[in-house]
């Protein structure tokens, strides 16, 4: 017995309330711009400098008890990790501690140190703390910049290959769905204020990929369906590819879950951000790529008949280049 989320027959109009939908698009994209100016980002250490600490034990790390040992000296941002090594043997447990750069101050000062040493050492008296590393302004606001950049152009990518592999409408289409999520999810996290570091940047390039993979799985059948019916009014060709890639998109969608809310739960603290990011991600992605992507292909037309090269052939040279 298979299991089916979608029925095969579905027949459901996406384009129903495509004003509402879309328009509910745009005015939660700029909410979310005004979010990140007015309440800005909870940045991590990563991207606000601060200090690792790297522990070593002859007993096992325990992370909630460093964590609650660490909680009474106010550090603000605290992220604590276990380091694992295939040459790390039974008596050597590595653990790295993470402190923001408090407020006034280049980086977390000798004193603080100290006391982070002396906190640990009341919880595990054979810790010791073979390095310490700062990580300044300077580093930080690079990093940001790189962060920007690594974003900006997993994007700019996304336009090219589409724009490659279909037509420009298709790739602008692609690209607004993106830019959909990604902005999306800032705001979330500027409304939320759940700690922003370079994690949340590796969740954000996921969220690109896998966003593009269900458009294009869409655009895919877009295009098998130009050829198939020729004379089909554009938004009722529409309607079809995405009923008929619907089951597939939840299926993809339900398992990615699954996986995701089992890590948030059991995951733990570390990861937690990033779980979330990629949960937020799954969700707007699913809704892009067919109330976002298609309602733009829906307002730029498209060439119907791809028996003939139209246009110059521009947009769909690789059109029948594998993916």
């Amino acid at each position: 017995m298979r299991l089916k989320l979608v029925p095969s027959d579905t027949n459901w109009n996406f384009f129903r309330f495509s004003r509402v939908t879309f328009g509910a698009s745009m005015v939660a994209m700029v909410a979310s711009v005004i979010l990140f100016f007015v309440m800005g980002l909870n940045y991590g250490i990563d991207f606000r400098g601060g200090t690792t600490i790297r522990t070593e034990s002859t007993q096992p790390v325990d992370v909630g008890a460093y964590r609650d040992a660490l909680a009474a000296l106010n550090l603000g941002d605290v992220a604590i990790s276990e380091v694992f090594d295939p040459g790390f043997g039974p008596e050597k447990n590595v653990a790295q501690v993470r402190i923001q750069a408090q407020d006034g101050e280049e980086s977390v000062t000798p004193e603080t140190i100290n006391a982070v040493e002396a906190a640990l050492q009341g919880v595990d008296p054979s810790i010791t703390f073979p390095s310490v590393e700062s990580v300044g302004p300077k580093v930080s606001g690079e990093l940001v910049q790189t962060a920007i950049l690594a974003v900006a152009l997993s994007i700019f990518a996304v336009l090219v290959y589409i724009w490659l592999r279909f037509e420009w409408q298709f790739s602008l289409g692609a690209v607004i769905a993106l830019i959909h999520d990604v902005t999306l999810t800032i705001g979330v996290f500027a409304l939320l204020q759940i700690r922003f570091d370079l994690a949340i940047i590796a969740a954000l390039l996921t969220i690109v990929g896998y966003s593009l993979n269900d458009t294009v799985v869409v655009f895919d059948r877009v295009r098998e369906n130009l050829r198939k019916y020729k004379r089909m009014e554009l938004q009722d060709l529409l309607n079809l590819s995405i009923n008929e890639t619907l089951s597939r998109t939840m299926m993809t969608s339900f398992t990615t879950l699954l996986a995701l809310i089992a890590l948030i739960v059991l995951g733990g603290d570390v990861i937690r951000g990033f779980v979330f990011a990629m949960i937020w991600g799954v969700l707007v992605g699913t809704y892009s790529s067919v109330f976002v992507a298609s309602n733009i292909l829906l307002m730029l037309g498209v060439k119907r008949d791809w028996s003939k090269d139209q246009d110059g052939g521009a947009g769909t040279q690789f059109a029948t280049a594998d993916t």
